[in-house]
């Protein structure tokens, strides 16, 4: 299976989707345990939950698991929550602080480095080819990546997660105007709850690619699944019905996202 899936369009916007797949190799399947065979830290549905909001966008998807690698990880392991539980690169635990692996099977250095040429700079190389395809088109790109989790993870965060969670590295990854357009709808919503720069400000694409002075502007959506999904555990059922007023919220987001790099504002 390719590593990645490419959907291209002709908006100045592009979802990043990492942590969707859920394919892993049957040798590093076999050396998972029971707790990492359940797959259960995949961004369930994040794919179907975008379908369709709005028409142009360019997608780019991991199609491997995150327990192979973390496409949204520093290539080098370097952890973007200094002091605070996290997974690493190549897991070794689930988002419960639980190990995955069976005894002695954890990916050492070596395959680390292999996984990562394999899987993560294939899917690096794709994103980065469509930013500048986008760029080139509109002089502005804005990267949007996708992301959801569980609502409450103790070993994680405290308490229970807002359903809207926008990261940019604390306005570091792009501009004022790209805050604003995401947060605003998110914030009106009567229905859900919604932080900026809390728990999660933004992965390694977030803060690689988001460079608001050479016209490249990156944001991080982190959901939590109880706004979409029949129930937070397997079978990970996505309800539509649940997630309709959500993806209303995600299509004002996206499409204002559109309107906000066609204007020419983010061009001066």
């Amino acid at each position: 299976m390719t590593p990645v899936s490419i959907t291209q369009g002709d908006s100045p916007v592009i979802l990043g989707l990492p942590h969707g797949g859920t394919f892993v190799p049957d040798a590093m399947l076999a050396r998972l345990n029971d707790r990492g065979t359940a797959l259960s830290d995949t961004d369930w549905h994040i794919a179907q939950l975008y379908q369709g909001l709005l028409p142009g966008v360019t997608t780019v998807a991991a199609t491997f698991h995150r327990y192979v690698i973390d496409a949204n990880r520093d290539p080098v392991g370097v952890s973007l929550y200094p002091g605070a539980n996290t997974t690493s690169l190549c897991p070794t635990t689930d988002f419960d602080g639980i190990d995955i692996w069976l005894d002695g099977q954890a990916p050492g250095p070596d395959e680390v480095a292999e996984r990562r040429a394999h899987y993560h700079t294939p899917y690096h190389e794709a994103l980065a080819a469509e930013v500048a395809r986008v760029k080139a088109r509109h002089g502005v790109a804005i990267v949007y990546d996708c992301h959801s989790i569980r609502s409450t993870i103790p070993f994680l965060f405290d308490g229970v997660l807002p359903v809207f969670s926008i990261g940019t590295n604390d306005g570091q990854t792009c501009a004022p105007q790209v805050t604003e357009v995401v947060s605003a709808p998110c914030a009106a919503s009567s229905r859900f709850d919604s932080v900026v720069n809390g728990r999660f400000k933004g992965g390694w694409t977030t803060r690689h690619y988001g460079q608001p002075g050479n016209g490249v502007h990156a944001i991080q959506m982190e959901l939590a699944q109880r706004a979409y999904l029949a129930a937070e555990a397997a079978p990970w059922t996505y309800a539509a019905q649940t997630a309709a007023p959500l993806r209303a919220v995600l299509a004002q987001i996206l499409q204002s996202l559109d309107t906000l790099a066609r204007s020419g504002v983010l061009n001066r």
